[in-house]
């Protein structure tokens, strides 16, 4: 599946991927900023923005639509970013296409498997009745009593959109992305990686225990961490300052 996407600045290719419920419009500001010093290209990933719907949702299903894109634009080899799912994403591309990847920057994600934590923002979404409403604001009211962190809540709302005149719709496969939750949530295959690695975390976030970081040593062999104060699971967009200088001092080392 070739993916939609959105490319900024020249130079060597940077690619970055987007999380579960995410676009690439999530990445605009970062993206911008980071095209100073790279060619960037940021992807809706499969069942996700503009990109094709799929009734396939895993990982090496996403790793290689991203290869396919690659090629399709000419790019032989990237830098990739990808946080959350698109973090394992690129954790894939990183065992099955090394080839194609130079360095690699995962954002708070780590390889183990998740426990199912989604299925509250699944079904907000899922039985919001869209087409009652007049106004994207009549969708924050209803989602507010369901998802009362105005963080998820807006991050979410920035998947609806108007599909005709007075009918609105989500950006997002709802319907597979609920039924391929053990997929998104299941652990990393033990397979080696010698790409150098930045794992960059938020201290809030409990997503990279310290007591992961062994395990993830054994499988990437030249990595390294980061902790970002201050921030949660969204560090890029908690502490973008921070994570922009840390993700260039790595990048271009």
């Amino acid at each position: 599946m070739n993916l939609t996407f959105r490319e900024y600045g020249e130079g060597q290719p940077l690619i970055i991927l987007h999380g579960l419920f995410g676009f690439s419009d999530n990445w605009k500001s970062q993206a911008k900023v980071l095209s100073n010093y790279f060619r960037v290209i940021i992807v809706d990933l499969r069942n996700h923005g503009r990109s094709e719907w799929d009734d396939t949702h895993d990982y090496p299903s996403m790793a290689s639509d991203v290869i396919e894109t690659m090629k399709q634009i000419g790019i032989d080899s990237a830098h990739i970013i990808g946080h959350s799912m698109g973090g394992k994403v690129a954790m894939h591309i990183a065992q099955s296409h090394s080839k194609y990847l130079l360095k690699l920057v995962v954002v708070d994600m780590g390889i183990k498997s998740y426990p199912m934590h989604h299925q509250d923002l699944i079904h907000a979404m899922k039985n919001a009745p869209l087409n009652d409403f007049s106004a994207r604001s009549e969708a924050n009211n209803y989602l507010q009593k369901l998802i009362p962190e105005e963080g998820v809540r807006q991050f979410l709302l920035k998947n609806l959109f108007w599909i005709e005149k007075g009918k609105l719709a989500w950006r997002m496969n709802l319907s597979i992305l609920e039924q391929s939750m053990n997929n998104i949530l299941e652990a990393l295959p033990q397979h080696g990686v010698l790409n150098s690695t930045l794992f960059v975390r938020g201290s809030n976030s409990n997503y990279i225990l310290e007591e992961d970081l062994s395990a993830i040593e054994d499988l990437f062999l030249d990595s390294e961490f980061i902790s970002i104060d201050g921030a949660g699971h969204w560090v890029h967009a908690e502490a973008p300052d921070v994570f922009i200088e840390r993700t260039l001092s790595f990048l271009l080392r």
